[in-house]
């Protein structure tokens, strides 16, 4: 069984991905910002995918991914990046993650495109995903 860690200020959009990704099978970890996300995966256990949004309050999910990326033990745990903004916007900030979805958004698309990240050879751990759900592709970390 995969691990989401949803990080998410919106309580109802954090509520819903939990309750969807819980029916599909997944251990389901959440965060109202992204200080709690790092404090989070500091005392595990280790995500397979993060599921967070950009703009939050304490540390937004452009500072969260960037930390991410600086820990030898999280650099390789993928990243969708939720935001209302464009993700032409998003990319001025962030890079590094492996996909983008607009808000608002299907939760069946959500759920499609984190099953594909899980997937992908070199963005997860070889999981079981079930029927995680689809949106647009991202930045990959490369």
């Amino acid at each position: 069984m995969a691990t989401v860690l949803i990080v998410e200020d919106e309580f109802a959009i954090a509520d819903l991905l939990e309750m969807a990704l819980t029916d599909e099978g997944y251990r389901v970890l959440t965060a109202a910002n992204g200080r709690q996300g790092l404090a989070r995966l500091a005392e595990g256990p280790r995500p397979d995918l993060v599921i967070a949004d950009y703009m939050m309050p304490v540390l937004d999910g452009a500072g969260m991914l960037q930390a991410m990326l600086e820990t030898e033990a999280h650099r390789d745990i993928p990243c969708i990046v939720m935001s209302s903004m464009p993700e032409a916007n998003v990319r001025e900030r962030v890079d590094g993650y492996a996909a983008f979805v607009r808000k608002p958004f299907q939760i069946a698309a959500l759920m499609q495109l984190g099953a594909t990240v899980l997937r992908t050879p070199g963005l997860a751990p070889d999981t079981n995903p079930g029927a995680f759900g689809q949106a647009h592709g991202g930045h990959r970390r490369g």
